[in-house]
């Protein structure tokens, strides 16, 4: 087994134990939003170095889609009684996950961010995307 697999296994077994301790109350108890927020952060302060031309396209896109992540998390938390559109949130948080990752990789390969830096964002971000799947997989273990 993987450890992406086994880390995946971890975080539904807490996800569902602390469902059960009807703990969450908000979406920044979530493992996933914690992630987010903090590689969004981590992205913010990465790009402040990226070349003034790129201020309007590859600077402004990676930070609206790393923001977009948690933004779209915290709606879909608020809407988790609704599956259908609890569903959808998530769905949209994991394509801005994606379209990070795009934007990392082009971050990387115009010279902008070092290799260690990108690999760990890249990392980081797989085990978002694989969380968020792992809600999409059972939507009713996160509704009330």
């Amino acid at each position: 087994m993987e450890s992406h697999d086994k880390f995946n296994i971890f975080v539904s077994l807490v996800a569902k134990f602390l469902k059960s301790m009807n703990a969450i109350k908000s979406h920044k108890e979530l493992i996933v939003y914690q992630l987010a927020f903090r590689l969004s952060m981590e992205i913010y302060n990465s790009s402040k170095k990226f070349p003034i031309e790129e201020v309007y396209s590859l600077t402004s896109q990676i930070r609206r889609s790393s923001r977009s992540v948690c933004a779209n998390l915290a709606e879909a938390f608020r809407k988790r009684r609704y599956e259908k559109a609890f569903v959808s949130k998530l769905s949209d948080s994991e394509g801005e996950a994606a379209e990070t990752q795009v934007w990392l990789d082009y971050s990387f390969e115009c010279g902008y961010m070092q290799n260690e830096k990108y690999l760990e964002l890249i990392t980081e971000y797989e085990k978002i995307i694989g969380m968020l799947v792992n809600m999409l997989k059972r939507p009713d273990k996160w509704s009330f």
